[in-house]
């Protein structure tokens, strides 16, 4: 086991790799930017490293300063958290070639996850249903235009290297394809450095699930059920849940064996996510792979009992897991609800400032996952989650109940938040049964 880890992130995940560190005995280094001077895991870390202002670019995705405050600080290991340097190839590289173990998949495995294309070819190989569409880059809207008339429209364009959104285009017709080939390469080119993109089926009114997988280095492959993503906003998840309210066991478990078949193609360790679209007729194709731990991870702890940070640490360490597919079990349900710095009456408008009050909520099956305090400052610089709801109780129906109460008592004056948005998502019969798709905040809850 490594006896010195550095955390190369940031806010609540920063903390939540330091927390399993100090479970297994591990010393942390944490680093951060100018910015992030007060940020609450620098507390706790045994040492600090700051490594630049507070743009990104130039600290947090600075490969030389991270691996400088590495070496400084004389760890044996990285883990890069999630969003930033977690799926980026080349610093898997670098920390290899500086003799620093990544927590992560190999290179090779992220560079392959990395672009669909290549991950949708290998899910085809692997026997894995895919959306249909085109076997490779979309290289002009001519050709764009042959595929969509073959397999019928809507369409959607996506760019190989995408997130988020980005680089990404819905089209209902022949003009609206043209129009959105050159704005979705545009865009990827902007975001991405990358103009590649590729054309599926539009899938209409589906749900998002994601399969939790993690795998060690001695050919160990497992899955940990699924995930619900299919509350959203501009593609961004809002909130999960595990299990997905609509599925039914045998489709689960031909998902399950689908994700780790995939994995095991890949020749794929530690944590990662096989992301599938879900139709209304309960038909599930692969969309692409996320190489790394994902922010909704807690919803799988919860229902599962694992400690998914701890056994990345183990894996990559050399160690088994240490557990078999037949020790995973589904216990009760589970949501997230990721708490983020944001008026959702105006559009989503980031609303950074400083928190001058803030109460936590607590109690039966709430978990909290947070860097913030009273008196912290959220800086406009990052991403604008400040804290995950976790609710785990035995049934759907009583984390409704639970997470209703625990919205109420959490209190963070200062900034605005999504919390009321969530309380009012509650209270929606949709929701309730559990009939809903990617589409259902933009139809119910978009700002008018």
């Amino acid at each position: 086991m490594f006896s010195r880890i550095l955390i190369a992130n940031r806010g609540e995940i920063a903390l939540r790799i330091l927390r399993a560190c100090k479970d297994l005995g591990i010393e942390t280094v944490a680093v951060y930017s100018e910015a992030d001077r007060d940020s609450l895991h620098l507390r706790y870390a045994d040492e600090t490293v700051c490594i630049g202002p507070a743009p990104s670019t130039e600290s947090y995705l600075n490969i030389p300063a991270l691996i400088a405050a590495a070496e400084i600080a004389d760890v044996e290991a990285i883990h890069p958290g999630y969003g930033f340097l977690s799926e980026n190839e080349h610093f898997a590289e670098v920390c290899q070639s500086c003799n620093i173990k990544f927590i992560g998949p190999s290179p090779s495995a992220i560079a392959q996850c990395g672009d669909k294309v290549a991950a949708k070819r290998l899910a085809k190989e692997a026997g894995v249903p895919t959306v249909p569409g085109s076997d490779g880059p979309i290289d002009n809207e001519q050709e764009a235009l042959a595929i969509a008339r073959k397999i019928g429209f809507p369409v959607l364009i996506k760019a190989a290297a995408g997130g988020g959104g980005r680089g990404m285009r819905v089209a209902h017709n022949e003009p609206s394809l043209v129009t959105g080939f050159h704005s979705a390469r545009a865009e990827a080119e902007k975001a991405f450095k990358d103009s590649t993109v590729y054309l599926e089926k539009y899938i209409e009114k589906p749900r998002h699930v994601e399969i939790q997988i993690l795998g060690d280095t001695h050919g160990n492959i497992v899955h940990l059920g699924e995930r619900d993503c299919s509350l959203q906003r501009r593609h961004q998840k809002l909130l999960e849940e595990s299990p997905c309210p609509v599925l039914d066991d045998k489709t689960r478990a031909a998902m399950g064996e689908a994700a780790v078949r995939l994995a095991r193609a890949a020749n794929y360790y530690s944590a990662g996510t096989v992301e599938f679209l879900l139709d209304k007729d309960r038909n599930y194709y692969f969309i692409e792979i996320n190489s790394r731990i994902q922010v909704e991870h807690p919803v799988t702890e919860e229902v599962t009992d694992t400690d998914l940070i701890r056994e990345m640490i183990r894996v990559a360490a050399g160690e088994r897991l240490s557990f078999r597919q037949e020790d995973i079990k589904i216990r009760g349900h589970a949501m997230e609800f990721r708490i983020n710095a944001e008026d959702p009456d105006h559009n989503f408008k980031p609303s950074p400032g400083t928190i001058h009050t803030f109460v936590a909520p607590a109690g039966p099956g709430v978990r909290w996952d947070s860097h913030v305090y009273q008196g912290y400052t959220v800086p406009p610089h990052y991403d604008s989650m400040v804290g995950k709801l976790i609710i785990h109780r035995h049934t759907r129906k009583q984390v409704i109940e639970v997470a209703r109460r625990a919205l109420q008592e959490l209190t963070v004056e200062g900034i605005k938040t999504t919390a009321g948005l969530f309380l009012r998502i509650l209270e929606h019969s949709d929701f309730a049964s559990g009939e809903v798709d990617t589409g259902f905040i933009d139809r119910y809850f978009a700002p008018r």
